[in-house]
């Protein structure tokens, strides 16, 4: 038997087992491990279980991912994000559909210091959604807002999607953070733009509601001060090169505990509660990346990427058609597996393939968290669809009916980004 041939049946075991239910990060681990077996022998294989997960945990910009996670934490549990809606309500408020562009300006303010999706829409949920129940907001369009404009938390910096990215595909995360600031407005512009084109085709869709003078709107900046100094000290310092990402992560961290703090908003409850949940999710996360390592470890002693990358290119077919064929691979996986998930395991097999089709890795990335941002909002399993239905009274259907104009939005960004790829590139370009 071929490595090339147990390399194919290593990713058929994952599969098969993903669909009994088991966690993924042990599905990976668990096929990587055994794969090894039978390629290396028992012996190279215990000796990959014990170096591989330590040699890539114990790895410097992995401390990233708890204090981003952290900062975000901070930021969900003392009600930052809803300053963040009054000031945007204030501004917007009073156009036609102002209420659900200020939750979309709202929820890319949090995407900038947060960099999670479900805790982002949770957030803007409890806040946004029963203020345009007030003003008879239809149903479809203030859930389908709020559940897509979640979908920022992993586009705008800093991300949790890219630092996986990057860690798996060896690039560089700065650069990745930088790659996602003007994608990100443009999509935050095309949401808002959705919401313009629906109500002005449907005006009881999207009542406006009160005016508020000049002066008001001025003063309520003041209230986002935070907000924006983070966002600043974050980005601003990685593109300038004072610091690298993880010390973002660090300095992003304790920043959004001064900003609590001193706005006294921080309890001893709400900091323990952070902490714990930042526990959780970092733990999840390192279990997937240990399984994604060994799994990639059993599959670079297979051969079967670089098998499948020269099959690929031998094949007299434009480059973007094969392109084509993975975003829609892509868009099938976000269906049914969180982002996490989709590109842990994935990455193994098709990172390789885009390399040889000499496609920028940088522009990939964007391209890819895009392209993941649109399975939290499509059925079967939109986790942030899910997360929105738990927080309010509106029903899945209307949900997963209101964020569909949400994805002819992400849609015509991919196009964008595929003819302009400088979209995403410009600002890595000139760091």
């Amino acid at each position: 038997m071929s490595p090339e041939l147990i390399g194919v049946i290593g990713i058929v075991a994952v599969v098969v087992l993903l669909l009994l239910r088991m966690w993924i990060g042990l599905v990976m681990a668990a096929v990587g491990f055994f794969g090894l077996i039978f390629l290396i022998g028992i012996d190279g294989a215990f000796g990959a279980l014990g170096t591989v997960p330590f040699k890539n945990v114990a790895f410097y910009p992995i401390s990233a991912i708890p204090l981003f996670v952290l900062m975000a934490m901070i930021i969900s549990n003392t009600g930052i994000g809803a300053d963040l809606f009054n000031t945007a309500y204030k501004w917007f408020g009073h156009l036609r559909g102002g209420l659900a562009m200020a939750g979309i300006f709202a929820s890319a303010g949090l995407a900038a210091i947060m960099g999670d999706s479900v805790a982002e829409v949770v957030t803007m949920g409890n806040i946004a959604v029963p203020e345009m129940k007030k003003y008879k907001y239809d149903s479809q369009l203030a859930s389908g807002s709020i559940a897509a404009g979640g979908t920022l938390g992993i586009l705008i910096p800093p991300s949790l999607g890219f630092i996986m990215y990057g860690i798996l595909t060896e690039q560089s995360i700065g650069m990745l953070f930088m790659a996602g600031i003007i994608p990100g407005f443009l999509l935050t512009f095309l949401f808002v733009v959705t919401i313009w084109l629906i109500t002005a085709r449907r005006p009881d869709a999207g009542p406006p509601g009160p005016k508020t003078v000049f002066l008001d709107k001025i003063k309520s900046i003041k209230s986002i001060w935070h907000v924006m100094l983070l966002f600043i000290l974050i980005i601003g310092g990685i593109y300038a090169g004072i610091f690298t990402p993880t010390e973002a992560g660090a300095i992003g961290a304790f920043g959004a505990i001064a900003v609590a703090t001193v706005s006294r908003r921080l309890t001893v409850k709400s900091l323990m509660a952070s902490l714990m949940e930042a526990t959780k999710i970092t733990a999840m996360i390192l279990l997937l990346i240990i399984g994604a390592f060994l799994l990639m470890k059993f599959l670079a002693v297979s051969r079967l990427p670089f098998a499948l990358a020269e099959f690929i290119t031998g094949l007299n077919v434009s480059r973007y058609v094969v392109f084509a064929f993975i975003i829609l691979l892509y868009i099938v996986l976000g269906m049914f597996l969180d982002v996490f998930s989709a590109v842990v395991l994935t990455i193994p097999v098709i990172f390789p393939v885009i390399c040889s089709l000499c496609f920028d890795p940088i522009w990939f990335g964007v391209i890819i968290v895009v392209v993941l941002e649109m399975g939290l909002i499509t059925p079967p399993v939109g986790l942030n669809v899910f997360a929105l239905a738990g927080v309010t009274d509106i029903p899945l259907n209307v949900i997963f009916r209101g964020v569909m104009p949400f994805l002819l939005a992400m849609i015509i960004s991919i196009i964008l980004l595929v003819i302009f790829p400088q979209i995403a590139l410009f600002i890595p370009s000139v760091m």
